[in-house]
């Protein structure tokens, strides 16, 4: 009914065999990579839901900010340029789009500012500014009406 108590040679750890301290066969990255990594999600993000607003509604300062935003991804991603985005996103609301991209700005802030990358937190600093400002400028009066309509 009971399995007796074994004697003999026991049987081996996973954590003491042949492969125990070894190093492993898939490759490791530091923090820092990792941390690289993560930014440039986030940047490549953001430049997404920026395309996405230059092509609802086309200004210099989104031009400005693509062309920053996807120096920053090329850097980060050691010199592969990231995708852009045609204009074709699904989200045709400019609040939510700013809200988007409000959030990934912050995100990529507190990213930077943890890997110590002083530019691009300054840069996820003023989008996160530019986009909060917008949000201000959609709650104003009279420009739900603007919102409304460019969603018909």
């Amino acid at each position: 009914m009971y399995e007796p108590i074994r004697t003999g040679p026991s049987p081996r750890s996973v954590h003491s065999g042949p492969m125990a301290g070894t190093p492993s066969d898939f490759p490791h990255r530091s923090r820092e990579e990792e941390l690289d990594i993560q930014l440039a999600g986030h940047l490549a993000a953001l430049l997404a839901v920026t395309d996405e607003l230059r092509a609802l509604a086309p200004a210099g300062e989104l031009d400005a900010a693509s062309t920053r935003l996807a120096e920053q991804v090329t850097r980060l991603r050691g010199g592969a340029a990231p995708a852009r985005a045609t204009g074709t996103g699904t989200e045709r609301r400019p609040a939510a789009l700013h809200r988007r991209a409000h959030a990934l700005a912050g995100r990529a802030l507190v990213v930077a500012a943890s890997r110590a990358d002083t530019t691009a937190a300054i840069l996820s600093a003023e989008r996160m500014d530019a986009h909060a400002a917008a949000l201000t400028g959609l709650a104003e009066p009279g420009a739900g009406q603007k919102e409304l309509s460019a969603a018909h």
